[in-house]
């Protein structure tokens, strides 16, 4: 039996298929040295992309701010708008330093809140109007809730009417 191990060690028969097979996963190795490199390479090549190419209008990020810092009295979309209490921007613009937000830019972010329809759909008679914390603080009279009942239907009056 001793013999019969000699005989199969020396033979070429032998180690023609460990040779091989030790050849074989020599290249396989560069091989994949090689795809990956390529990979690399066409990554590099290709052009990245901006993940938002539209620029975002700086009232909105105020807005976002402002929802972050006061979610109670500026609730973000789907939940329903608040009407605010009157002289909620002279209450932002007091703490304008502690907020770090412009007083221009406060008047901005609150006129642009209060012209949509969802914050006029929210104006109804007797509804709550709200403090930055969320706290009642008056309420809407009759003659605040007609105007927001107009300004719903000139908003969805002009958006019916084709522009020129």
């Amino acid at each position: 039996m001793h013999g019969r191990n000699n005989l199969l060690e020396n033979s070429p028969q032998e180690k023609q298929p460990v040779e091989f097979i030790a050849m074989g996963l020599e290249q396989l190795a560069e091989l994949k040295k090689q795809l990956a490199e390529e990979s690399k390479k066409k990554q590099q090549a290709k052009p990245t992309k901006p993940k938002n190419t539209t620029p975002v209008d700086p009232v909105v990020l105020i807005i976002g701010k402002l929802q972050k810092l006061y979610p109670k009295a500026f609730p973000k979309n789907p939940t329903p708008k608040v009407p605010l209490k009157i002289g909620i921007l002279e209450d932002l613009q007091a703490r304008s330093e502690e907020i770090g937000i412009s007083k221009e830019d406060l008047h901005l972010a609150i006129k642009t809140w209060c012209k949509s329809s969802r914050y006029w759909q929210a104006c109804k008679e007797g509804a709550n109007r709200l403090d930055l914390d969320g706290n009642p603080d008056g309420v809407v009279e009759a003659t605040g809730a007609a105007h927001a009942k107009g300004m719903v239907r000139k908003q969805a009056k002009a958006k019916q009417t084709p522009k020129e």
